[in-house]
């Protein structure tokens, strides 16, 4: 009888029906017990590295959380009962300490059941705003670091739903808080409406290439809904809970004080709208006030921005990327396309920075041109910065180092490099809060400092380094000298000093904090102290593998043994990846895997199966190469297989495994890779693909790194199209996805299109779809229930395969009610 229960389940679990009721399962008990732990706060550490802000915050969300009211409007997710985004991560409680204090204190005054977010430290530090959300709405809170109390400064009016929502001014008195309008209009419920007319949208001939975006507004009442949820008027709120008119109700997207606190830069969007984009790409206006609400003067005025010319490095007309000058006290800086945000057009320079000083009256001054597309610029003073530019398509990136003041003295070219070279990388700026504070990187005569991650052939070795800017000469202050550890240098408290804020981890030793003073030889202050939440795991047997792919490329992986291996006995294997392309082998073949580094699993890993007696592959190098006019497409196929082979034969060379049980996973891009090598490689004995895009002619304008749209290369598209090889398909796949996935190209659609292909065609396959989840998945339940179906997957398909197949019944494993 005992036996007929169980087939019946297992009948019910895998059989063949085309739809199954089941409740969310929990996994075993040892993956259950790494998956479900309290983690470690969130660390926040003021300038001068005195005082510690931890953030504490449940691991997972619950899928009541999820299922709160969703509105999904111009790339938008909001809950329009709260006004505030809908997939917000809260922190739940606070504690503050002095970093040489040895426990933490309790913040008091916390609401109850508290959803905090939106953290803002006041100029000077001695406090924080944040943002709590209620059943019915937001509120403001500050928390008081020395007294380590918070107060309630509004209720639960304020506006969270776009942009930047508290702005602190220079006073450390009073904020900026968008709140909600009291002529707000009621929203439309769009699935009962009676539409008043077709919805149409028309081209004029100009080409809009864009991305598959999601989210998208789709009819005139979506149209009504995101301009209500969008409308907000700014108030002026003081720390003892005074409210003042700022502005007046409008669709307020950004605001931002100039360094000295006498002017703020508000963007407001308006219409027309898009179908096509999301609404960062609407038409925005961009306005100077002062710090009682006057206005200045309109500094840019931004059309639609639809259509583009082709191409990744292709860009809008006109002034964008528009910041404050952050060593000057009211300077505004933006760029402009010299070759009409086309990358076709052959030009010397393709991009100029301008800037303009208040009171925005006058001429702005060219201050700068770049040979590539612009990518940003730091501030060190008034005759010295640093900018850079970037290429895609040839992964260069150019640093500059200029001087604002003079555009007559030509921009010595600092480092000229593919970005993609991490060998060659030399670090970032070490930078410092300024008298504005703002943060400008530090100049100590000629001397400027970087701080790199140190990735070296030998292993990775984090570093600081002294350049020269008169004579380029760079001179090395420090370099990790841990072989069994990770020391992840995080800023300079104190560069003069020698104090650095660092991080320390080992594979059991959970990442925890210190001040290293680099001019004292093992001077190591610890800051915390967090336990390892992954007991079970400190055992574990963790190393980086090298090897290579048939044509001699260099490739690595982290590789961990189950916790019950035996020497000499074969394991089943999963192979965990995601590809990257390259457009050289040199970069290709770096390593960045580092053994040292903490075992972390995290939601979506695959390392939680060393519990359960399987070979772990993670993180395995999945390089695909187009050199010269090859593009990296043009050969997906056969790297990837050739990618696929290399990893099993390494392993397999190492004894520990039976080839012959080796499962791939992998999520997003690592899905659609899942499939493609189970269509065309007999390597693996089954696949996890969750959220993935398998059908390319759906996403027609370009994806991933692949610039060309379908019509220019139809044949890349076809070949790299799992969906299009669907009959091919001889190994079985589990297919997971979020019903409510909003990345671009990953519809749920893809999954269930793809479902249908394979089951006409008579594969094994399996589609879980997650309810309420996005393409990361969020709900405790939902990723417990994913570990049980990828753990079910692996045991029957992998562990098993070739054995009688033991049912599984439901009452064997812990059903979530």
């Amino acid at each position: 009888m005992k036996r007929l229960i169980q087939l019946f389940s297992f009948f019910i679990l895998f059989g063949s029906y085309a739809q199954q009721n089941l409740s969310y399962q929990q996994p075993p008990e040892d993956i259950l017990e790494l998956a479900d732990v309290d983690l470690a706060p969130g660390v926040q550490i003021d300038s001068k590295g005195e005082h510690m802000v931890l953030l504490y915050r449940n691991q997972y969300k619950s899928i009541a959380e999820l299922s709160e009211t969703e509105l999904r409007l111009a790339g938008l997710r909001i809950n329009p009962v709260t006004n505030i985004g809908s997939r917000t991560r809260y922190f739940t409680n606070i504690k503050v300490k002095k970093t040489d204090d040895k426990d933490a204190k309790q913040v008091s005054g916390l609401p109850d059941d508290a959803r905090l977010s939106g953290f803002r430290w006041s100029p000077d530090e001695s406090m924080i705003a944040c943002l709590n959300t209620t059943a019915s709405g937001v509120e403001v809170w500050v928390l008081h670091i020395a007294e380590a109390k918070v107060t309630k400064l509004t209720g639960p009016k304020v506006n969270a739903n776009m942009g930047s929502t508290i702005n602190w001014f220079k006073d450390n008195t009073n904020l900026l808080v968008k709140m909600l309008p009291n002529n707000r209009k009621e929203l439309i419920n769009t699935a009962v409406a009676v539409p008043t007319g077709p919805t149409i949208s028309v081209s004029d001939g100009s080409k809009a290439q864009n991305r598959t975006y999601q989210d998208l507004l789709k009819t005139p009442n979506d149209e009504f809904n995101f301009e209500q949820l969008a409308l907000s008027e700014i108030k002026k709120v003081s720390i003892n809970g005074a409210i003042e008119d700022f502005l007046s109700p409008d669709m307020y997207r950004g605001i931002s004080f100039s360094p000295d606190g006498n002017y703020v830069n508000v963007i407001k969007i308006k219409r027309p709208y898009s179908y096509l984009v999301t609404y960062t790409r609407f038409p925005n206006e961009s306005t100077i006030y002062d710090m009682n609400g006057k206005k200045i003067t309109t500094v840019n005025d931004v059309p639609l921005d639809e259509v583009r010319p082709k191409g990744f490095m292709a860009t809008r007309k006109g002034k964008r990327s528009m910041s404050w000058r952050a060593d000057q006290p009211a300077t505004l800086v933006w760029a402009e396309a010299l070759d009409g945000g086309d990358p076709a057009v052959e030009v010397d320079f393709r991009d100029a920075v301008y800037e303009l000083k208040a009171p925005f009256n006058g001429k702005p001054r060219e201050i700068l041109k770049t040979k590539q597309r612009f990518g940003g610029i730091q501030w060190g003073n008034e005759n010295t910065a640093i900018a850079y530019d970037y290429w895609i398509n040839t992964r260069n990136t150019k640093t500059y180092v200029f001087n604002p003041s003079n555009n007559k003295v030509a921009p010595k070219i600092m480092s000229d490099r593919n970005y993609q070279d991490v060998y060659s990388d030399p670090g970032d700026l070490v930078t410092s809060k300024n008298t504005y504070g703002r943060y400008t990187f530090e100049i100590n005569g000629d001397k400027i400092y970087l701080m790199g991650d140190g990735y070296t052939k030998e292993g990775q070795f984090p570093f600081i380094d002294e350049y020269n800017l008169k004579t380029n000469k760079t001179k090395r202050l420090y370099q990790s000298e841990y072989k069994d550890k990770l020391e992840n240098l995080n800023s300079a408290i104190d560069m003069k000093k020698g104090k650095i804020l660092v991080r320390i981890e080992s594979p059991t030793e959970y990442p925890n904090y210190y001040i290293r003073n680099i001019n004292k030889k093992n001077d190591l202050t610890a800051i915390t102290a967090f336990d390892n939440p992954f007991k079970s795991l400190e055992k574990i047997n963790k190393s980086v593998i090298s090897y290579k792919r048939d044509d001699g490329l260099d490739l690595e992986g982290t590789l961990y043994l189950p916790l019950d291996y035996e020497e000499g006995k074969k394991y089943p294997m999963i192979l965990w990846a995601y590809p990257r392309e390259y457009k050289d082998k040199s970069s290709a073949s770096q390593s960045t895997a580092n053994p040292n580094e903490f075992v972390y699993p995290y939601w979506g890993s695959p390392i939680y199966w060393v519990t359960r007696g399987y070979v772990v592959l993670d993180d395995a190098a999945f390089p695909i190469v187009g050199e010269g006019t090859e593009e990296p497409n043009d050969s997906f196929r056969t790297q990837l297989v050739a990618n696929g082979k290399a990893a099993i034969d390494a392993v397999d060379n190492l004894g520990y495994i039976d080839r012959d049980k080796v499962a791939v996973g992998g999520h997003s891009y690592g899905a659609f890779m899942t499939a493609n090598l189970l269509s065309h490689s007999d390597l693996f004995a089954a696949g996890i693909a969750r959220s993935g895009a398998y059908n390319r002619t759906l996403t027609p304008f370009g994806f991933q790194s692949e610039e060309r749209s379908y019509w220019e290369s139809p044949e890349v598209y076809y070949n790299m199209s799992p969906f299009m090889h669907a009959d091919k398909m001889k190994t079985p796949l589990l297919l997971i996805h979020g019903v409510a996935d909003n990345n671009s190209g990953t519809y749920p659609l893809q999954s269930e299109r793809y479902f249908n292909a394979l089951k006409g065609l008579g594969a094994t396959v399996r589609l879980v779809m997650l309810p309420k989840e996005s393409h990361g998945y969020a709900a405790k339940e939902s990723i417990m229930h994913m570990l049980w179906e990828q753990d079910q997957w692996l045991e029957k398909y992998v562990k098993n395969k070739g054995k009688e197949e033991e049912p599984i019944s439901t009452t064997e494993s812990k059903i979530k009610n």
